[in-house]
């Protein structure tokens, strides 16, 4: 499930269809609605806004807070490297 901006024209990619837990659905439910609320209040000034999506490699959530007349990302959390280092872990590490 994708929530884009409503004042942004940035597109966020629709990851492929994949069983999602109902608990899972109600933590993302819980999330967009926090998001939602975050943007309604202003909380990061009237010209940013935070963003809802999921990272299509390791099909975690993710949040980006986002400039809303540029559409330019200004932070993501977890943080891009964070994602690869999660999902690519270096193997020199092993004996």
């Amino acid at each position: 499930m994708d929530v884009a901006p409503l004042h942004s024209p940035l597109q966020v990619a629709t990851p492929s269809p994949l069983f999602i837990s109902a608990e899972q659905q109600a933590e993302n439910r819980q999330l967009i609605q926090a998001v939602h609320a975050v943007n309604a209040a202003e909380l990061f000034g009237k010209d940013t806004e935070l963003t809802f999506a999921f990272d299509r490699i390791t099909r975690r959530a993710l949040i980006r807070l986002v400039n809303r007349k540029t559409g330019k990302e200004i932070r993501q959390i977890p943080a891009e490297e964070l994602l690869r280092l999660d999902f690519f872990p270096d193997d020199s590490t092993e004996g």
